[in-house]
């Protein structure tokens, strides 16, 4: 006889559904208070959650927090194997055939299904450390796998400056994206991103 498993799929929805209120519960005060201004009460008040629901999940604000920050950076991980499979070569031809690269193109699909929480936590209001998390996920490691073999084996401090120096721009890049309401389609971002990687100076700055 089969054991009945339909009080716990109704527990786990229940789980996910408070998960996902406190999700936007925290979204909504980072954005209109700041992190610092609001309590796990504030939180359960706006996510209508009894304080017990929220403590059966969670330590403090700061761990629900550190909880949506690590979910984000453990979903970018998949985007890492496909940067590692890119070679300098299909960049160029990419860039040439002024063709999007399928793995840019999900992960701007990705960062736009999770802009609403990317936006709070790294806005005026969020968490100071996380840009650097997100920096250091996707857009070091884009940079450093493009890099010739030579040089991500023996890194001298210009090849280090040269990383920190794109990365940095590509998390600016993501950054504009984000704050603007990301108008452009993830195809044209990822057009976008290519085409930054290749300009030069005094170089014409249309696509």
């Amino acid at each position: 006889m089969l054991a009945d498993t339909g009080g716990a799929c109704v527990q786990d929805r229940r789980i996910v559904r408070s998960k996902r209120a406190l999700r936007d519960a925290l979204i909504a005060l980072l954005e209109e208070r700041g992190y610092d201004a609001f309590t796990v009460n504030d939180l359960c008040a706006r996510a209508d959650l009894n304080r017990g629901t929220f403590y059966n999940h969670f330590r403090d604000k700061e761990d629900l927090l550190l909880t949506l920050e690590d979910e984000v950076i453990a979903d970018l991980d998949r985007f890492r194997e496909s940067m590692r499979q890119i070679s300098l070569t299909q960049l160029l031809r990419s860039r040439l055939g002024r063709a999007p690269l399928p793995f840019l193109v999900d992960l701007f699909d990705y960062l736009r299904g999770q802009a609403d929480f990317l936006r709070a936590v790294m806005g005026p209001g969020g968490d100071v450390r996380f840009a650097p998390r997100l920096r250091d996920a996707v857009c070091t490691d884009l940079i450093e796998n493009i890099l010739h073999e030579r040089y991500r084996e023996n890194p001298t401090p210009f090849v280090s400056y040269y990383v920190a120096f794109y990365a940095s721009a590509y998390l600016g890049v993501i950054t504009r994206w984000l704050e603007t309401g990301m108008a452009e389609s993830s195809e044209e971002m990822a057009v976008i991103a290519l085409r930054l990687l290749f300009i030069k100076p005094g170089e014409s700055i249309e696509l």
